[in-house]
């Protein structure tokens, strides 16, 4: 049964065609991935599903109660909310409910003997139990923790652009919903959660609809596959491996009618060439047949992006990082780092958001100095940086004078030169969209012009902060081919394991307490390595509580009783929890009124997480001490 059906809709951007009569349905079980390159229409037919905008053409017929909900890839965010608050601006049932429960309560707290909140607040419990709300809040907690949010409290106004799309994501997820909309949900999460929302998506009942550029979680999640080109959707059973495997099937048909229709065409041309009088019906049919095969011309030009593997030349000395060290304030992000980049390496860097990847790569770029150490740089070595923002874009600039900002012609290896505006146009750039101001370019399209720019300067030294966030599957297909001939040096931040199994032979992995580990291998490798160490680690665990065990079962014949140390310990713990929780509420305090000061607030960050630490150390004692109390106590 479908959910939804989509009749034959269709929507235009100023003169150019995105959905050209499309339809489909989607199933209770659908969980579906859109793909495509950017700007052919994908953000904008979710918008259409998902009721934010409305096509010009055709229908949706929505089946009643089903209920969608919607993550935009630039949602609205209330800068003066708690995390909590935002959270919790949906508009289900539910989460309406849970925002009229706290309202109330709050109008109770400040008048506690008012009796008509009294039965308010009773009445509400009752509908809260009802529509079992009050695991929703639970539910919030645990998916903001898991994607790395754990201040619940602080103000949305003082977080990263990253944090913000995170607490988005995990409002859409906790929203009750019978069809989840997702646009790029995997920008600004790391490896680890990435994997953490595959597990959650597949074991979430209800239909999904997702643009993701992530080949992996396409490959782990979807069951079915839409591609949008040129206008037309294309639907497949399965992943994105089976995607693939379908599409070449249904081009290498498509290729066929076409040759066959050719065949003919040339047959009923030569025909018609030899002057053919339309005097009888059955020359008035052959007429008629030749001009419907001149209108019936099946569509088999697959755009095809492509780049030529052009770098200036590169002399022995790259790039020496030489015991560097960078903090911000008190939160030390790289600590005594050094490496010698040799001109073949194909690095990748990886770890949790706001450790200091992109202050790595800054570093290296030159954009940012160490506090201490020093950075050599080779004197024929050329930087591209294509950077997480694209910098410098004049958006008042059309398509083509922007390229030629960096050249107006790239010499290319066989000798020869292409036009900036031939290389647009690999770039997928038509003649007519050369002439377009930046302006009026879709996100991914904006991306994808950026890389060219970058590229256009010829780089030795290329460097990549994050370039799957927004450059669709093709083109990152190409950029992968462009590195396996690129003659230099590649460094890359990414969170797309695809791309670094792709890419890179060398991982350099942020802990999060200023070390850089390296590794040798790609992503995959890197986690084989891991898991191992993992292994390791518990078999070492399970060795030392056998022995605690043992011992344990030695000393069982002797009565129990406290050490001195412990007495005095659980003496004093209570104290103690209560005053490390009075230190965690004043630094939350602090991080709510730090506003922008992004430098107090990454210090008061790292306090708070100290602190959290601290404090779950003194719960565990807490717990132990007062068991052992209690034994103590029962065999007395």
């Amino acid at each position: 049964m479908n959910l939804i059906s989509i009749e034959n809709i269709s929507k235009s951007y100023s003169e150019k065609a995105l959905l050209n009569n499309i339809s489909l349905g989607i199933g209770e079980g659908d969980k579906i991935g859109v793909i495509g390159v950017n700007g052919t229409g994908k953000s904008t037919f979710l918008k259409i599903v998902a009721g934010v905008e409305e096509a010009e053409e055709g229908k949706i017929i929505i089946c009643n109660k089903v209920r969608i909900e919607y993550l935009p890839q630039n949602p609205y965010f209330d800068d003066k909310a708690t995390v909590l608050e935002q959270i919790f601006k949906g508009n289900s049932p539910e989460i309406s409910l849970i925002r009229k429960y706290e309202a109330t309560l709050e109008k109770l707290n400040s008048d506690p003997k008012n009796e008509i909140f009294q039965k308010e607040i009773l009445s509400l419990n009752h509908q809260m139990d009802a529509m079992k709300a009050w695991q929703l809040e639970s539910e919030a907690k645990t998916i903001l923790t898991k994607l790395g949010i754990s201040n619940f409290d602080a103000v949305v106004g003082t977080l990263s652009g990253g944090q913000k799309k995170r607490i988005a994501l995990a409002s859409s997820l906790i929203t009750p919903s019978d069809l989840l909309v997702l646009d790029e949900p995997t920008n600004h999460i790391d490896n680890d959660t990435v994997e953490w929302l595959e597990q959650y998506l597949n074991k979430r009942k209800g239909a999904l609809l997702m643009i993701t550029h992530d080949r992996y979680f396409l490959d782990r999640v979807a069951n079915r596959t839409i591609e949008i080109h040129n206008g037309n959707l294309y639907s497949y059973s399965g992943n994105y491996s089976d995607f693939l495997e379908k599409k070449l099937e249904r081009e290498e048909l498509e290729q066929a009618s076409e040759r066959k229709r050719q065949n003919l065409f040339r047959k009923e041309l030569a025909w018609i060439k030899r002057g053919a009088k339309a005097r009888s019906t059955k020359q008035k049919a052959r007429i008629d047949r030749f001009e419907k095969l001149q209108e019936s011309k099946i569509d088999v030009s697959s755009e095809k992006l492509e780049m030529s593997s052009v770098a200036s030349r590169l002399g022995k000395k790259v790039i020496e990082l030489q015991n560097i060290t960078k903090s911000f304030n008190t939160n030390k992000l790289i600590d005594g780092f050094s490496y010698i980049l040799l001109r073949d390496d194909r690095i990748g860097i990886i770890g949790p958001n706001g450790k200091g990847k992109s202050t790595l790569m800054n570093i290296i770029s030159g954009a940012l100095s160490p506090d201490s150490g020093n950075v050599e740089v080779g004197e024929t070595v050329k930087i591209g940086y294509f950077s997480q923002e694209s910098k410098g874009m004049n958006e008042t600039l059309r398509v083509i004078d922007y390229i030629k900002e960096v050249a107006e012609f790239l010499p290319l290896a066989d000798g020869t030169t292409i036009s900036a505006s031939q290389m647009l146009e690999r770039f997928l750039f038509t003649p007519t969209m050369q002439y377009t101001p930046i302006s009026k370019l879709s996100g991914g399209e904006r991306r994808r012009l950026y890389l060219l720019y970058v590229l256009m300067g010829a780089p030795n030294v290329l460097l990549l902060d994050e370039p799957t966030n927004d450059l669709d599957i093709q083109t990152l297909t190409v950029l992968e081919d462009y590195i396996d001939d690129f003659n230099g040096a590649v460094v890359v931040v990414s969170h797309d394991r695809y791309f670094l199994d792709r890419v890179v032979d060398k991982i350099f992995a942020f802990d999060g307490n200023g070390e850089i580990v390296q590794y040798v291998g790609n992503y995959s490798d890197y986690q084989d390595v891991i898991k191992g160490k993992t292994e390791e680690k518990i078999a070492q665990n399970k060795a030392k509580s056998e022995e605690r065990k043992n011992v344990e079962d030695k000393k069982k014949d002797k009565p129990l009783k406290f050490t001195y140390k412990e007495q005095k310990e659980y003496d004093e713990i209570d104290n103690t929890i209560a005053n490390k929780e009075e230190e965690l509420e004043e630094v939350n305090k602090k991080i709510n009124s730090a506003g922008s000061n992004f430098e107090l607030l990454q210090n008061l960050l790292v306090e708070q997480s100290k602190l959290g630490e601290e404090l779950e150390y003194l719960m565990e004692r807490w717990t132990y001490l007062n068991e052992l109390a209690e034994k103590i106590a029962n065999q007395g």
